[in-house]
């Protein structure tokens, strides 16, 4: 009978978990408004310290937009005690250039067209999601396990 061997836990460095984040593009974002939290799940991009993605109307982003600060969390989970995982915390900010910064913008539409192609076209798969969203890392960790 083969004996299971003890996991492993470790922190993720920096650059660990920039690459965790470049590889995946589904993660949640969990935000609290009063006393209610939820988690949600959305695609994104990463850029720098930037994570991009799109939305739609509706409860998520009134609550970032009333309280904007927030949690990110990515995975990449293999087996029960083989997985990796990011955690962002940050703010959320509406990305809208004709009220902020319109490099910003065009960066996160690059970007957002190099995982949906047709992002803001008439062959976009998802128009419905017209707002574009950016949570800047201000605090960044990451957790591993492996045997």
């Amino acid at each position: 009978m083969e004996t299971m061997s003890k996991p492993q836990f470790r922190d993720l460095t920096v650059e660990e978990c920039h690459a965790l984040l470049s590889s995946k593009n589904v993660g949640r974002i969990a935000f609290a408004l009063h006393d209610r939290v939820d988690i949600q799940p959305t695609h994104y991009v990463t850029d720098g310290e930037w994570l991009f993605g799109r939305t739609s109307g509706g409860s998520k982003l009134s609550a970032l937009v009333n309280n904007p600060w927030c949690a990110f969390e990515t995975d990449d989970v293999r087996d029960l005690f083989d997985w990796s995982s990011v955690v962002i915390k940050g703010r959320f900010s509406i990305i809208d250039p004709k009220v902020g910064s319109l490099h910003t913008y065009q960066r996160a539409e690059k970007v957002l067209r190099q995982l949906v192609p047709g992002t803001f076209s008439v062959d976009d798969p998802a128009s419905h999601r017209n707002v574009v969203w950016g949570i800047i890392a201000h605090e960044m960790t990451g957790r591993a396990a492996g045997r």
